[in-house]
């Protein structure tokens, strides 16, 4: 008798950002930051290329978790998304993307088990891949635009500050202890524990 195997990921851990150099450390990159966070913590590196994406496995708990920051931009996001999930045969409640928020103050998290994009095309465009809403997201607040006539991807794609970084260092950090407890079924919690 054959039995199916089971999938060797568990989850996938999506951090939402544009490629190259030249976005470092813009606040549209903020969701890449918090991977990257994840990924020091589990002592592994964003080196292989899969899925349009840089990837790491890591395991997180007792989680098998594929950590992967597409190299598609920002809007198409969902391609690689929904390539990974399709290949391991994932849900979209096994989906965690961190994003950015401008709608959140700097620093701000928002864990949700599913909803909508807020505006921001990366989760619309995951969901229009995967074909669902409801997968869980980490927002990271990026803060308002500082002046209501300033262009929205002059403010999303500005860079921080030093000061602001430090900020969003301990969001990221903030965002690792909430993803841990999503990846081990406590989502609540982490909703309670860590959205502000």
């Amino acid at each position: 008798m054959f039995f199916k195997k089971a999938s060797p990921i568990d989850f996938l851990a999506v951090g939402l950002g544009n490629p190259g150099k030249g976005y470092a450390n813009t606040r549209h990159n903020t969701g890449c930051m918090a991977l990257d966070a994840l990924a020091k913590d589990a002592g592994v590196a964003l080196t292989r290329s899969k899925f349009h994406s840089l990837t790491a496995e890591a395991r997180i708990g007792e989680a098998r978790v594929l950590l992967m920051f597409p190299q598609t931009y920002m809007n198409l996001s969902g391609q690689a998304v929904a390539e990974a999930a399709k290949f391991y045969k994932l849900p979209p409640e096994r989906i965690l993307v961190f994003s950015d928020d401008i709608s959140l103050p700097l620093g701000g998290l928002r864990v949700r088990r599913k909803g909508s994009d807020g505006g921001q095309k990366g989760l619309r465009n995951i969901a229009d891949c995967i074909g669902s809403t409801e997968y869980p997201r980490i927002r990271i607040g990026i803060g308002q635009k500082p002046h209501p006539e300033m262009e929205l991807a002059d403010w999303v794609l500005s860079r921080y500050s030093s000061d602001e970084l430090k900020t969003i260092a301990e969001a990221a950090d903030k965002a690792v202890e909430a993803a841990k407890l999503i990846f081990a079924g406590n989502i609540d919690q982490a909703m309670n524990k860590y959205s502000r």
